[in-house]
């Protein structure tokens, strides 16, 4: 997999994957990222990226001329991809999107700044526009990272074990069952060495912490 990020800040975003869990797969070429600023695209003699909202209205939008050829760029040299914006007006992301989208061959992802986008380019090439919860950003760089973050860690050998993907929260719509580590006391059945009592013992705490945090997603 690739995953192309478009920003006017691609330093923002670089150093996340300098360290831990996605530097050691990045490392082992299990996955791919490209950085691209849109204001390299600009015509403008002075590379503005922004303009006036016709029809009055605080603040700027990003213009439609540096943006639209980054995009048209990206669509000639990856016919395949898949664009998708962030901003806060998008379907709101899931743990089933981020499954979804970690077998997309090549991901772009682009980030809102200003008041957001001219609509003509939303129309013209996102095949989906996400928002990561109902809050604004400064940026949506943030929210790429958080969209990357969770799709590459469903690409096969980046958290290197398995048995992690399977047991994480929203599988299912339940959240996972309470962790312990081995200092102080814990439910004893978690050290009885009866792994079928462990697995109902954890369906269960599953299902009522479920219950208690998140009612939502059991209806």
């Amino acid at each position: 997999m690739k995953i192309v990020f478009v920003s006017l800040f691609p330093n923002l975003i670089a150093p996340y994957f300098e360290d831990s869990v996605l530097k050691k797969a990045k490392d082992k070429n299990l996955f791919e990222l490209e950085f691209i600023n849109f204001r390299d695209f600009s015509f403008d003699k002075h590379k503005k990226v922004d303009t006036e909202i016709v029809g009055g209205g605080a603040g700027m939008i990003i213009d439609n001329q540096a943006l639209r050829n980054t995009l048209n760029y990206l669509k000639e040299k990856y016919p395949s991809s898949r664009i998708i914006f962030l901003t806060p007006v998008g379907k709101k992301y899931n743990q089933k999107d981020a499954i979804r989208l970690s077998k997309e061959e090549v991901l772009i992802l682009v980030s809102g700044r200003y008041e957001g986008f001219d609509e003509r380019l939303i129309e013209d090439f996102a095949n989906e526009v996400i928002s990561i919860g109902d809050f604004i950003l400064t940026g949506g760089e943030l929210a790429s990272l958080v969209i990357a973050d969770s799709v590459l860690r469903n690409i096969k050998g980046v958290l290197g074990n398995k048995e992690s993907l399977e047991e994480e929260s929203f599988n299912e719509n339940l959240l996972e069952a309470p962790a312990f580590s081995k200092m102080g006391e814990v439910p004893i059945i978690l050290k009885s060495g009866n792994h079928k009592k462990i697995k109902e013992w954890r369906e269960k705490t599953s299902i009522l912490k479920t219950k208690f945090h998140r009612p939502d997603l059991l209806n």
